[in-house]
């Protein structure tokens, strides 16, 4: 017998071991067992000879009446053709490769009698009648006796078909595993009983031996519910352990204060918050008024108002006496946010200045390309506490940033940082630790968020703010020509009544180099996506000649596309052709078309969040996607679903069906294989809920899994030293 935890080289052999290991990251028996089939062949009903038809998959059980090889001019140099027959017709098996290297040959003399399964063709010789063949089958040979009950067993057999790897085929991998099967000693069930029974689990040994070697459909249905509750509770075993140590880390509390700079900027509001705005509001002020940081994701869909709770809920932090930092992903974003929030605070963020408020405060920016003078005035407002409201990118998290009392970090765009780089910022409190807030205006379907953030409170923005005006969203295909004609004559119109639009594509282009997450050549060999550098001669010369048209990418200076976005939020441009630069924070209420080129290349919530600069104001607004994509293909597919609608949780859950979920542990972040083999996160909600409220009752009744041993083990092995390090982070 022997452990999961033992190496496979002392089971399989050191040849067998080393192809698992560079090809499969497999090096222990628990790594193998977790090797679950991708999928499973069913052999079906034996067919007689006489109805084969190309193409079908079939099960037939015949008898070998002639054995004949033949040596061939062309690699692999070899064809062992075996004949056939039930009595009803003849067929013919083949079996390619080096003379003497195929089992049939020695298996397979005339006379047998076998079953043998494999997809129909035709073979047509140069001379003589096409035959039907088989081409390497599987097969089994039968006895004459028993042949009947054989027959039916073998076409009954759920055969696993595995993830193979060069040097290892499916049948080498599956002979491997059921060698570790009946050798592994699993041990003491790692599930408590009392789960196990009252949610009907069997115990693990069978589970392993129902997902590799299953008898039926409904033992392999048991053992995929077994294992999937396995992975969803063990996981939230983990994001309950890390709730429940956020909780016991000291915040210094921040309450709302009655009649302070909060009070004063609701007063001011030109609108009236949205009844999810209030709510939202009211949960993070109490959350601000504890004594352990607080960690919440603020998540709603675009033009939902996050930026306004964001906000106030640093106004809070301010009315105590803290500081708040907002920390953006670009220099675009972070100048996009200094502005709005400055424009929105008035003379309520003018400490200091003539026609400030008396209780005003100051917001800051803090970027990389700022000048040295600008910058050292920035650094020494926020090290002061003069400057209730930092705004920056990743400059924020340089060491010799520092302040003087930060009580609240807010994150846009959180998957846009890294792990360290977010931690950076929160470790700049010390004798405690700051108040988390995190946004996204990428929806996030609700078991992703309570998986992926589990740790956190959740709290969606599903309303927008009154007034807001609609979008309408429509294909420019590549079947109408005149659709595209059509697309340039209304973005003349838009700017003929005084309006503006964006012009998106994938990359800059050739003259500029790519941007860096430019989307490759389709696989299918179509042509490079349209890059702006390109398009630009042809808009200025011809499509939309006359019109003021400015350039935004990544690879200008931060100087020039400040510039840029000035002067078309000024209304001094036309149209802003720009790379994905614009995707969030960009608020011009006066823009109102976007035309995305080469649609197709972009995954839907980015296509969502990039149509969500148009309509920001209470004019409607209109998307075009143009696309070279055919109809019936995924792209399209993908197109027009983004053009039906535009609930970005609707959306977000199509996205998450194409990309799947990655590693909710992190690990995909550094290259490596996702924790969850089974589980997904759309199919499964019902299992994932379930298994957070199991786990947070188990986790409050014995916090460090004391009388839980086998928990505990499973949950070493699923945290392992990087991901550990990424939870304490996260």
């Amino acid at each position: 017998m022997t452990n999961l935890d033992e190496p496979l080289r002392k089971v399989l052999g050191d040849k067998t071991a080393k192809v698992l290991d560079k090809g499969l990251d497999l090096r222990t028996v628990g790594d193998l067992l977790h090797h679950y089939p991708r999928r499973y062949a069913h052999r079906g009903e034996l067919t007689p000879l006489n109805e084969l038809a190309d193409d079908e998959h079939v099960t037939v059980m015949a008898e070998v009446v002639k054995v004949q090889g033949r040596t061939l001019t062309r690699s692999p140099g070899y064809v062992l053709e075996i004949t056939v027959t039930d009595g009803t017709g003849e067929l013919k098996l083949s079996f390619f490769g080096r003379r003497g290297s195929y089992v049939p040959e020695r298996d397979l003399s005339p006379g047998t009698r076998g079953l043998f399964a494999g997809k129909i063709s035709t073979y047509r010789p140069r001379s003589g009648r096409p035959q039907r063949q088989l081409t390497h089958p599987q097969y089994k040979v039968v006895h004459a006796r028993d042949a009947d009950a054989a027959a039916r067993e073998w076409a009954d057999e759920i055969i696993p078909i595995y993830p193979t790897t060069k040097g290892l085929d499916i049948d080498a991998i599956g002979k491997s595993v059921a060698t570790v099967l009946d050798l592994a000693d699993l041990g003491d069930d790692p599930m408590p009983e009392s789960i196990r029974e009252r949610l009907g689990l069997i115990s693990l040994a069978d589970a392993y031996e129902g997902i590799h070697r299953p008898k039926d459909w409904e033992q392999l249905g048991r053992a995929r519910k077994r294992l999937k509750w396995d992975e969803a509770f063990v996981l939230q075993i983990a994001l309950a352990q890390r709730r429940r140590a956020a909780a016991a880390l000291p915040a210094k509390p921040r309450p709302a204060v009655p009649d302070g700079i909060l009070g004063a900027f609701d007063r001011r509001l030109p609108f009236e918050l949205t009844e999810g705005q209030l709510q939202v509001g009211e949960e993070i002020a109490a959350d601000l008024a504890e004594s352990h940081p607080m960690h919440r994701l603020l998540q709603g869909d675009v033009g939902a108002g996050k930026t306004v709770v964001a906000l106030r809920a640093m106004l809070q932090v301010v009315d105590n006496g803290g500081q708040a930092a907002l920390l953006a992903p670009t220099e675009v974003l972070a100048q996009q946010h200094y502005r709005s929030i400055t424009k929105m605070l008035g003379e309520l963020g003018q400490a200091g200045q003539i026609g400030g408020a008396e209780n005003a405060t100051r917001v800051t920016l803090v970027t990389g390309s700022q000048g040295a003078k600008a910058r050292r005035e920035s650094l020494l407002e926020a090290a002061s506490g003069s400057a209730g409201i930092v705004v920056g990118t990743h400059a924020l998290l340089e060491d010799h940033v520092q302040f003087a009392d930060l009580g609240l970090v807010v994150v846009d765009e959180q998957h846009r940082f890294g792990v360290e780089q977010r931690d950076a910022l929160r470790e700049k409190v010390s004798g405690g630790r700051p108040h988390v807030l995190v946004m996204t205006a990428t929806p996030i379907p609700r078991t992703v968020a309570m998986t992926v953030f589990g740790d956190l409170e959740t709290s969606v923005l599903g309303q927008l703010p009154a007034g807001r005006a609609k979008i309408s969203t429509h294909v420019v295909p590549p079947e109408k020509p005149a659709f595209l004609a059509r697309t340039w004559e209304r973005l003349r119109e838009e700017a003929g009544q005084g309006r503006q639009v964006y012009i998106v594509c994938p990359r800059i282009g050739e003259q500029e180099g790519d941007e860096g997450d430019v989307p490759a050549p389709d696989e299918e060999g179509r042509r490079s996506p349209l890059g702006i550098m390109e398009l630009l001669p042809m808009l200025e010369g011809e499509l939309l000649s006359g019109l003021r048209i400015g350039v935004l990418h990544g690879k200008l200076h931060p100087d020039e596309k400040d510039a840029v976005m000035r002067r078309f939020a000024a209304g001094e441009l036309d149209v802003l052709l720009a790379t994905t630069v614009i995707e969030v924070g960009v608020d011009v209420p006066n823009a109102t078309a976007m035309v995305i080129m080469d649609a197709d290349r972009f995954g839907v919530s980015q296509l969502h969040q990039l149509r969500g600069r148009v309509g920001r104001g209470t004019l409607p607004g209109l998307c075009l996607l143009v696309t070279d994509a055919e109809p019936g293909s995924k792209a399209r597919e993908r197109l027009d679903a983004v053009a039906s609608t535009t609930d970005g949780f609707a959306l977000s859950r199509l996205d998450l069906e194409q990309r799947r979920e990655g590693d909710v542990l992190g690990a995909a972040q550094a290259g490596r294989a996702s924790s969850l083999r089974l589980l997904t996160l759309q199919r499964d909600e019902d299992v994932i809920r379930l298994a957070r409220e199991e786990a947070a009752a188990l986790v409050e009744d014995d916090p460090e899994l004391e009388r839980h041993p086998g928990l505990a083990a499973e949950l070493a092995s699923l945290l392992d030293e990087e991901r550990t390090e990424y939870l304490e982070k996260a």
